[in-house]
């Protein structure tokens, strides 16, 4: 068995780690960058996300809150499909901004929708998603 695949992505945003914080802590941010959710900030709360359905994936991110420390780091569980995986966010002042930097991870290469999953969700954080969050920021 392959060892389980992870996306990083290492973004600067011109904003401080506060307002970072709140667009990637506030549901109602949330779904304007990310997805529909029913999210709080709160270590143990039980949360999903709602996208379309496709081959293999019903559209539900089953998440959780496992770890939360204000303006600095938060985790997820991310449960979707077969992927069992987790999300951290990690938030560092630099400069006038953040530098944010997200690790997804638990991906496994072998299984060919986690494969599918993994290139697609690493577009999806590096760019779309991460241009989104930009502007919700730039926005609010």
């Amino acid at each position: 068995m392959t060892e389980p695949a992870t996306v990083e992505v290492d973004q600067f945003l011109r904003h401080p780690p506060a307002k970072v914080w709140r667009a990637l802590t506030d549901a109602d941010r949330i779904a304007r960058w990310l997805m529909p959710n029913d999210f709080l900030p709160v270590v143990g709360h039980r949360f999903t996300f709602r996208t379309e359905a496709r081959p293999g994936f019903d559209g539900i991110v089953r998440c959780e809150v496992l770890e939360l420390e204000p303006e600095r780091r938060m985790r997820w569980s991310w449960r979707g499909g077969t992927l069992d995986s987790t999300v951290t966010w990690t938030l560092t002042p630099e400069g006038h901004g953040t530098r944010l930097f997200l690790r997804h991870e638990g991906f496994d290469p072998d299984d060919p929708l986690q494969r599918q999953a993994l290139e697609m969700m690493g577009r999806g954080w590096r760019s779309h998603l991460m241009r989104r969050l930009e502007a919700e920021l730039d926005a609010g």
